[in-house]
């Protein structure tokens, strides 16, 4: 383990940039913690937090200098990964033919540094590198950004009221899938960073930032910092034997009790950092001599997801909401050997209507009443 000053935090920034990453990182926009490109410390949000509960996400002060003191906003990681619209291929008219041109080609993604990436999205990550590169189809885009980005996890000291991760065992320590890991020590009169190797990568990063040894008063505070975190999520989700217990009561009344709430808004499926499901859109120019191809992220929410040729298999909101919570829940341990949900708990802050998708597994489960 390492030890740098926050005030010389940027030297291992300046490596990065040197090594021709672009940094993403959070920002203050919009009242709100988003991700977007940094160029500096600077444009962290030093001296920010967060409050969230269902349906409600606001921005604080807090007077310790951190530039890391809040939960997961509503900007997951994946948008970079798995962007939200991207071009397939093209076609142009010529003549009496025509030449199609794929999106990619002679295309090369830019280096990445995901700068202050939480231990719930690099769970996120890792379940959407099963979807996109590890099964037998690989998604090509997706792999070619996916090994060329450097990530610098914080373990999480400021959950919000929506987190649930330690239920998920997605948090708040980030445990794999870094290149370098740090603790956020502020207050109480220092200001440091304690840094965690998690390649070969970092290492070497950490070695041209001639960062200095940490002391065993260092590491005990940093783990301390962890420990009182995780100490401090109040909301659980019980899983053991759940993907079962879903699929026992797809005709439970809970359904169509949610299903009263919930306004097929899509939120939670475009704020959620595993969601996948995207659709093909074709169109034209008005000329009619150029075509192109776009994949577009999609939602199991909308009416025209499960449109087929005999109708629509899907047409309550009732069984679109039991269908996004039986598959993120229940089937992805089929498909994918874990669960789709990481615990973030951005699904739970940004429904208007305020739905918990742990009371309502409370429910399903016998647990609990619906509020």
């Amino acid at each position: 383990m390492r030890t740098i000053e926050s005030s010389d935090f940027q030297r291992i920034l300046d490596a990065l940039v040197t090594r021709g990453y672009t940094l993403l990182g959070p920002v203050v926009r919009d009242s709100a913690i988003v991700i977007d490109e940094i160029r500096d410390m600077k444009d962290l949000p030093r001296n920010f937090g967060d409050h969230q509960e269902p349906s409600h996400y606001s921005l604080s002060q807090r007077n310790d200098g951190a530039y890391f003191g809040f939960a997961a906003g509503p900007v997951a990681w994946k948008k970079y990964l798995f962007p939200p619209r991207v071009t397939l291929f093209t076609a142009q008219r010529s003549g009496k033919g025509f030449s199609v041109t794929p999106g990619i080609d002679g295309w090369s993604p830019r280096k990445l540094a995901f700068v202050g990436i939480r231990a719930c999205d690099l769970n996120a990550v890792a379940i959407q590198d099963r979807v996109f590169s590890a099964q037998e189809f690989v998604d090509p885009m997706y792999a070619a950004i996916r090994e060329r980005v450097f990530t610098i996890a914080v373990h999480c000291t400021a959950p919000g009221e929506t987190c649930f991760c330690t239920s998920m065992g997605a948090g708040p320590k980030a445990d794999h899938g870094f290149d370098l890991a740090v603790t956020e020590l502020a207050g109480e009169g220092r200001h440091i960073f304690v840094v965690e190797p998690g390649s070969a990568a970092g290492s070497e990063i950490l070695e041209e930032a001639a960062l200095r040894e940490s002391t065993e008063e260092e590491l005990h505070c940093a783990e301390d910092a962890v420990e009182r975190s995780a100490a401090s999520i109040s909301k659980r989700m019980e899983i053991d034997g759940l993907p079962q217990i879903l699929r026992e009561n797809l005709e439970h009344p809970e359904w169509e009790a949610v299903a009263k709430r919930c306004l097929a808004c899509a939120n939670c499926t475009m704020v959620c950092p595993t969601c996948f499901c995207s659709a093909v859109e074709d169109s034209t120019d008005l000329e009619g001599t150029g075509a192109q191809r776009q994949r577009r992220w999609d939602s199991c929410f909308t009416m025209s997801f499960a449109r087929v040729a005999g109708g629509n298999i899907r047409p309550s909101i009732r069984a679109r909401y039991r269908q996004w919570l039986t598959h993120k829940l229940g089937n992805w341990v089929d498909q994918f050997g874990t669960m789709g949900c990481v615990g973030c708990g951005r699904c739970i802050t940004w429904c208007p209507a305020g739905i918990d998708i742990t009371d309502e597994v409370d429910v399903i489960r016998g647990n609990g009443v619906h509020v």
